[in-house]
């Protein structure tokens, strides 16, 4: 059984969360669009000034240097071969690169992801303070509930009271078990007594929170190779995934926090929070190549249903509607 079976029987998304991902991708189309259509005023085909102009918009929207200078050489190839490329065609070379770029860095579509015999399947979340983990883990909570798995959430951030108290309050809303201790306790003590009564009440999903710090690389390490030892006294093989939530609309911040992170831990799953609040959702684009990381959530609005699964085509074909 996988742990989104429910949406696979799906054929298309539904028209709701569609217009979720429009809405919540309205300030990076108006953003990228209203200067590319600038660019190419007065121009019939793509020539360098076009391309020149097209490296700047990318870069401004959070594509981030290296991707979007690997995009562009793979513009220049293209009208070096097609001989005559016009700048009504750019639109769809851009977009057929960026979806090709996707495709080849991972970012498996959520539909075909499973956790296989995994029982409980232990998700440890990662990320700074002010990024929307704790928000991210609830929502995630309940889109697992809705596809008919049981879940327990454990408030391992054990730093912050407000941190404990806010996965309290998720937890009651979305109706699922929150395991907690008082605030300073070891997080891996947290951890572990999470972990081992998931086992004993046959939960299908444990989702760990950790302290939000980018405090210094070797401390962060440390302490999480803690957590993650703990876990594995209970559950053999744990964590099966750790998700690392950035906030999209800090851009450049969030490219150099996942650098962080992934020196410090395993990352081996993104989500990116606040899309609708930014113009930078072409930070989605640069991380997923720089890191090799697959993005498997996005977040397109604060609403409960408001965290989605990631599909690169649909947030492609967003993006160029």
């Amino acid at each position: 059984m996988g742990l989104f079976d429910f949406f696979k029987k799906k054929q298309a998304p539904e028209p709701e969360e569609v217009q979720a991902l429009d809405k919540g991708l309205e300030k990076t189309k108006e953003g990228l669009f209203s200067k590319l259509t600038k660019a190419v005023v007065g121009k019939s085909s793509v020539d360098d000034d076009v391309l020149d102009e097209l490296e700047e918009i990318l870069v401004t929207s959070d594509v981030g240097v290296s991707t979007t200078l690997k995009i562009i050489e793979r513009i220049q190839a293209r009208v070096a071969r097609d001989k005559y490329v016009s700048t009504s065609e750019l639109n769809g070379i851009l977009r057929a690169e960026i979806q090709e770029l996707l495709a080849e860095n991972n970012s498996n579509d959520f539909e075909n992801f499973e956790y296989g015999n995994h029982k409980p399947y232990v998700i440890m979340v990662v990320g700074v303070n002010g990024v929307g983990k704790t928000t991210t883990i609830g929502k995630l909570a309940h889109k697992l509930k809705q596809a008919g798995n049981k879940v327990v959430l454990g408030a391992a951030d054990t730093f912050r009271a407000a941190a404990v108290d806010q996965l309290k309050l998720w937890g009651e809303r979305v109706d699922v078990r929150v395991v907690a201790q008082a605030m300073g306790s070891d997080p891996a003590s947290v951890a572990f007594d999470t972990l081992q009564s998931a086992v004993a009440n046959r939960e299908d999903v444990a989702i760990i929170d950790t302290a939000g710090r980018l405090h210094n690389k070797v401390a962060l390490m440390n302490e999480l190779t803690k957590i993650k030892n703990v876990m594995q006294k209970v559950v053999p093989g744990a964590p099966h995934e750790i998700l690392l939530v950035l906030d999209a609309s800090t851009g450049q911040n969030a490219i150099e926090q996942c650098k962080q992170f992934t020196q410090a831990t395993d990352v081996n799953a993104l989500a990116l929070t606040k899309l609708d609040g930014t113009a930078k959702g072409g930070v989605v684009i640069g991380i997923s190549d720089q890191f090799k990381i697959p993005v498997k959530y996005i977040g397109v609005g604060e609403a409960m249903n408001d965290l989605q699964l990631f599909n690169k085509k649909d947030f492609v074909e967003s993006l160029f509607k």
